[in-house]
């Protein structure tokens, strides 16, 4: 029995990514959907300001908004992000309809 060891010219080498050499690392695939939830309930909420009159109010609203995401910004933790979307979208609907109810903002 003969033995042949084999040699290779070259040992491939993976250059890193073009995220990983900025210094940043990809989501995952479910962080990447809740990602996307997370800006559709933030569009929701500028969509609905929208329709408030008093400029006062609606810049109030929405910096309530931002500084609620903004809180919650580092959130890494699936289960907790999608309770926040969970929440948020409650907190939404309420506001929805206490606008509606004080006459700010006609039915959406």
């Amino acid at each position: 029995m003969i033995l042949i060891k084999r040699s290779y010219a070259t040992v491939l080498s993976k250059s890193p990514s073009r995220l990983r050499s900025r210094g940043k690392n990809p989501i995952s695939l479910d962080h990447f959907i809740q990602r996307q939830r997370v800006l559709a309930l933030w569009k929701d909420v500028v969509r609905s300001t929208v329709s408030i009159s008093d400029r006062d109010m609606r810049q109030e609203m929405l910096r309530f908004a931002r500084a609620e995401f903004e809180k919650y910004r580092h959130v890494a933790d699936l289960g907790h992000i999608r309770y926040l979307i969970s929440t948020g979208k409650t907190q939404l609907d309420t506001m929805k309809g206490s606008l509606v109810n004080s006459g700010v903002i006609t039915e959406l």
